[in-house]
């Protein structure tokens, strides 16, 4: 294969205007070539490709092509999640019923109905044909790998072999679209987020970084389970040398580092899928006073019973001009539109970020705006930090973020109609700022750094809300308190469980307590004195707090539906936040006999559950995979505003399991070389059996990290096994 033409680009720092003018200016450039050569860009590869196994079960990747590369990279996501992938194909194919039976059902008819296979084939045709090469060859590994291990391949999953670049493609769409962009909860006709998707990032430029590189912390907090689990992995090839994640299934790392820069990701306040509620009339519905007809297909979904037949159901999917019917009652249907459907460039514009060498080719690169959300927070080896909330944002005709969010929209005339998206220099983006930092923890844009940049009143209300959670203001209060950030300390920072509605609510409770309580509530109230206010293992009183602030209904207002987030808020605290006080408020109780009740309903009810009201956070909060038992340290990010993440589900036990919060997270220092530390807190496998399903937990619980071993030498010296591949 011809390497791709060098692009001739001018290196600078750019806190003086520079960089847009020269990106304004440079029009010389072919979008999908901005890997530079190989012999000018990279570590030389072995010829052979090959993966190298540490010992925590992450793969080097090395090849000499892209095409090995991506095979090989196949190859490695089956040995550690073989099973997994297959069955997110199946379902990514909305073949789910016909393979494994009717629990997969409601699944296949919510990726038929938002035509992700077809859609997937459709996108998979227009891409280059180096591209299509490289998810053949991602599929062809996954295949070679099936076939050469059959043992280690579940009998119920064989049935999706072989695989192909369009399941590729499929999986990606159907994660990223049909989940994060538009989740299930449409099918019931109304807007619900994926509550358990979030995370944490920061870039800390040389004006606060005590060693004067910048610095980045990649944090997100998705389940640890199913498609949501990240894949910890270093891709070394031409123009290539990239260490990071990915969501497993995917070809290509989503976050992560090079030599000369890195990003993460954070889910933004985005809306970019809306229902419409139409008016039925005839064999169509009302739209500009004229009745439109529905485009009708009948779709076959096969669905195995219990003793192994398939029986057939049918799916009738009716297009709207909004997009898909996806609920009827009576008179009415909802329809539902999703932004990015025509944008089928999301997996190489994710490539090409990795194989980016400057902030210049990165932001060329994210101009494309084929990732359809996710901000995107980054930082580089010449100092530069940037904050931009990505994405296609639709462009609405009228309306603020709460009612697109949360509301139905008139279908039955054009004018509620999106009019196309806004463009990527209309998005709220922040480039090295005056104090040297930029954050984000699933907080609107105008919180990214301090003092605001950013002005809300210069973008359109629809855009996202105006407010700040306990979380991201727990953040943007560890950045600023710091003037000098060490590695180390951005590090412990990471780790933080200090509780901040402790700090905010405590006096007004122990006022409440000292003025109108009795006796058990002045023993919690003693308790929680003698606390140390953080969620640590050990931490005596953060089980009572929690309990308290649930008996006050402080965890129904988490921002995971932020468009009446700040109606929340107001109605349970008599500070309400300001932006004119972003780390001060909301603060207050608003009835200080309620919560002197609460406190002894909480104390008596943990006393009963677990023996005393001081029991240890860890003795309840448990981290558990596999065989594994460990005492947890974090918790719920709002409404306690922890940044160390972790959201439980109760056990059989009457403990708590961690099942969703830091999963891969990532400290870098963008030195010559950078100095990173990492770690996937579940593991970097699923298999059955597998040493490395959950042999990362000790560290978790013990707040450390490990460091990331990026030159052959290293991985060398930690090697755990070899797999290598003949040319093809």
């Amino acid at each position: 294969m011809a390497a791709p033409p060098v692009v001739d680009l001018v290196e600078h720092r750019a806190d003086s205007g520079m960089l847009e003018a020269a990106m304004r200016t440079t029009t010389r450039f072919l979008l999908p070539a901005l890997a530079l050569l190989a012999a000018a860009c990279g570590p030389s590869a072995p010829k052979n490709p090959e993966i190298l196994w540490d010992e925590w079960g992450v793969p080097h990747v090395y090849a000499g092509d892209e095409a090995h590369l991506f095979h090989a990279f196949g190859w490695a996501q089956m040995q550690s999640h073989g099973d997994l992938v297959l069955r997110l194909y199946g379902q990514a194919r909305g073949r789910g019923a016909e393979y494994w039976g009717k629990d997969y059902l409601d699944g296949d008819r919510w990726v038929r109905t938002l035509g992700i296979p077809e859609r997937a084939a459709d996108w998979y045709a227009v891409q280059s044909p180096d591209f299509r090469r490289d998810l053949d060859a991602f599929a062809g590994g996954i295949n070679e790998f099936a076939k050469t291990h059959p043992d280690e391949i579940a009998d119920d999953v064989r049935v999706v072999l072989p695989v192909t670049g369009v399941d590729v493609m499929a999986h990606a769409h159907s994660v990223v679209h049909g989940l994060f962009v538009a989740d299930r909860s449409y099918v019931a006709g109304a807007r619900a987020h994926l509550a358990e998707a979030g995370s944490n990032a920061w870039a800390v430029g040389p004006a606060r970084s005590a060693s004067g590189h910048a610095l980045l912390l990649a944090n997100p907090h998705l389940p640890w389970y199913d498609l949501f689990l990240f894949y910890e992995a270093h891709l070394v090839g031409p123009g290539v040398d990239f260490y990071g994640a990915t969501l497993v299934g995917f070809p290509v790392p989503v976050i992560g580092f090079n030599d000369h820069l890195g990003w993460t990701h954070t889910v933004n306040t985005f809306d970019g899928a809306d229902a419409y509620e139409l008016r039925l009339a005839g064999d169509g519905y009302l739209f500009d006073g004229e009745t439109v007809p529905f485009e009708t297909e009948e779709q076959t979904i096969l669905v195995k019973e219990d003793d192994g037949t398939l029986r057939e159901e049918t799916l009738t999917v009716e297009r709207s001009r909004h997009g898909p019917v996806i609920a009827k009652d009576g008179e009415r249907a909802v329809a539902l539109a999703v932004v990015g459907l025509d944008q089928p460039d999301m997996l190489v514009e994710w490539w090409d970020m990795a194989r980016a060498s400057s902030l210049l080719q990165f932001e060329i690169v994210l101009k494309r705006l084929q990732i359809p959300m996710f901000n995107v927070i980054y930082a580089d080896r010449e100092g530069n930090v940037l904050y931009l909330y990505g994405g296609r944002v639709p462009r609405k005709p009228e309306g603020d973020y709460a009612f697109w969010e949360t509301g139905t929209a008139d279908g039955t005339t054009s004018s509620t109609l999106w009019t196309g998206t806004l463009a990527y220099d209309e998005l709220p983006r922040v480039l090295n700022p005056p104090l040297g930092w930029v954050q984000n923890a699933n907080d609107p844009p105008w919180t990214s750094t301090f003092p605001p940049v950013l002005d809300p009143d210069d973008y359109p209300a629809y855009l996202s809300p105006r407010a700040m959670h306990f979380r991201a203001q727990q953040s943007a209060t560890l950045l600023a308190a710091d003037a000098s950030i060490t590695f180390d300390e951005l590090v412990k920072y990471k780790h933080s469980t200090r509780m901040l509605l402790a700090d905010r609510l405590l006096d007004d409770l122990f006022a409440a307590v000292e003025q109108q309580g009795g006796e058990r509530a002045k023993a919690a109230a003693a308790v929680l004195t003698a606390w140390d206010r953080c969620a640590d293992a050990g931490s005596r009183g953060a089980v009572l707090f929690f309990e308290w602030a649930r008996k006050m209904g402080l965890n129904q207002i988490s921002p995971a539906g932020y468009g009446r987030y700040a109606e929340g808020m107001a109605a349970r605290f008599p500070v309400a936040w300001d932006p004119a006080s972003p780390f001060t408020t909301p603060d207050g109780l608003g009835d200080p006999a309620a919560a002197v009740a609460a406190l002894e309903q909480a104390a008596a009810e943990v006393e009963e559950r677990y023996g005393s009201s001081d029991v240890a956070w860890g003795d309840v909060y448990r981290l558990r995979v596999g065989d594994r038992d460990l005492p947890a340290n974090g918790g719920p990010g709002d409404p306690t505003g922890i940044f160390r993440v972790l959201m439980f589900r109760p056990d059989e036990d009457g403990k708590y399991r961690a099942v969703t919060g830091d999963t891969f997270y990532l400290a870098v220092e963008f030195s010559d070389p950078p100095r990173a530390e990492v770690l996937t807190a579940y593991g970097n496998s699923s298999r059955e059996g597998s040493p490395h399903h959950g042999d990362q937990l000790e560290l978790f619980a013990r707040q450390e990290m490990r460091p990331v071993w990026r030159t052959r030498e290293e991985v060398e010296a930690h090697l755990e096994g070899r797999t290598t591949f003949s040319l093809f």
